[in-house]
């Protein structure tokens, strides 16, 4: 049956489990494609591209590329929907495995999330990275990607076009932190 025709509890499903791994699988490809042999950064914005980076991780060990190093960005106190703390804030990037985060002075990071939408996550995800150092470069990788751009970002590696109106949401869900693996899309209310 076709990934998007599935459905649980009537929302129609974009990615199902085994489309969530194939799609990992490619965007190592064409990370290690652009990357090949290059030592860089995946920083995972928290919840879910945390996991999600560490699946790209060892996608791209098994395809014989060098391990990256991986990362968390917290952006609690970046994002711009929420009252702006006290200077200075907390240290954003801090490593998975709960040592030193990696240091990314001249280094590529790549930003890694489950869905893209307005872009102010990532303008947040920025903001953090630049008080953490200053990469040589930053990309971003996501799984799916929804349009409707407030901002002039855009990702680099993009897993899903999915096209939404803007009172839709697509929810993803992995395995790590919700049980079950899968992209859905959810009606919003109606006007």
């Amino acid at each position: 049956m076709n990934g998007a025709a599935q459905s649980l509890d009537g929302r129609p499903r974009l990615l199902d489990e085994m489309g969530v791994a194939r799609t990992v699988i490619r965007l190592a490809h064409e990370l290690g494609e652009r990357h090949h042999g290059d030592q860089i950064v995946l920083a995972g914005i928290r919840t879910r591209g945390v996991p999600l980076a560490a699946r790209v991780a060892r996608a791209l060990k098994a395809l014989g590329q060098p391990l990256p190093e991986l990362a968390s960005l917290d952006l609690r106190d970046y994002r711009d929907d929420r009252p702006r703390p006290a200077r200075p804030r907390p240290r954003a990037l801090s490593a998975v495995d709960g040592g030193d985060p990696p240091g990314i002075d001249g280094r590529t990071v790549v930003l890694v999330d489950d869905v893209l939408f307005t872009g102010r996550t990532l303008r947040a995800a920025l903001d953090a990275l630049i008080d953490g150092g200053r990469p040589a470069t930053v990309e971003m990788m996501v799984l799916v990607d929804r349009g409707h751009r407030e901002l002039p970002m855009r990702a680099t590696y993009v897993g899903k076009n999915v096209p939404t109106s803007t009172h839709e949401r697509v929810a993803v869900r992995l395995r790590e932190v919700d049980g079950v693996d899968g992209a859905w899309m959810i009606a919003g209310p109606s006007e």
